[in-house]
């Protein structure tokens, strides 16, 4: 009997342990994974924000329509960059638990996408160019159910518009509850009264949308 309750006591030790190793070979796996997706994130950032700074440095030279050109191009590709890396951090988001990390590399883009706001309203001021600005205003990781739905179909659309305009249209979403005081200020101009939203050029706030008719009827 005392044989039997010794290999018992030995086989729940064995087994202990064995689940102990398991579970913090599991944390490690877990955060050298998340480590890596951060570091795929950042580095997505810093090329991204290469590109805006080397757009500033062209922008203090506007003098001729070339410039322009090139300048309206450059922010162009800026913009879908910025949205194709969008995809990647929303693909990571997805797939497990959004931690603090990722929060704040999604306020680092939400901040370089305001950036980008900024600097085509200046360029469409100086330049007239053959595009319009469509800046999409969302909740990030929204609590309420009906928001994500809606903002999920929002986002099917605007993806819709962008694949049929293409170069015609700059897309620029921003989450608005990144805490940015530059955002903000923007958004003051402006009489939203819900989200999500869309602003078209700087003229037009469109707060309903179900379809890509709904938002092509206000680009030029």
């Amino acid at each position: 009997m005392k044989k039997i309750l010794q290999n018992k006591k030995r086989v729940f030790w064995e087994a202990l342990i064995l689940t102990l190793i398991i579970f913090i070979l599991g944390m490690l796996i877990g955060a050298g994974f998340e480590r890596g997706k951060l570091d795929e994130v950042e580095q997505y950032y810093t090329r991204s924000e290469i590109l805006f700074m080397d757009i500033l440095a062209l922008n203090e030279r506007i003098d001729s329509n070339e410039v322009c050109e090139v300048l309206m191009d450059s922010n162009l590709k800026l913009a879908d960059n910025i949205y194709a890396e969008a995809f990647t951090l929303e693909k990571y988001e997805e797939a497990g638990k959004i931690t603090e990390g990722l929060k704040l590399a999604h306020r680092k883009y939400d901040m370089l996408r305001t950036y980008l706001w900024i600097n085509t309203i200046d360029i469409s001021e100086k330049c007239k160019g053959e595009f319009n600005s469509v800046v999409y205003l969302y909740e990030y990781d929204p609590e309420d159910l009906v928001i994500k739905a809606t903002q999920n179909v929002w986002s099917k659309v605007l993806f819709d518009l962008k694949q049929e305009q293409g170069n015609e249209i700059i897309l620029i979403p921003i989450a608005v509850n990144s805490n940015l005081v530059s955002l903000d200020a923007l958004l003051k101009d402006f009489e939203i009264s819900k989200y999500p939203a869309v602003i078209i050029d700087q003229e037009h706030v469109v707060e309903e949308v179900t379809s890509v008719e709904d938002l092509k009827i206000y680009l030029d």
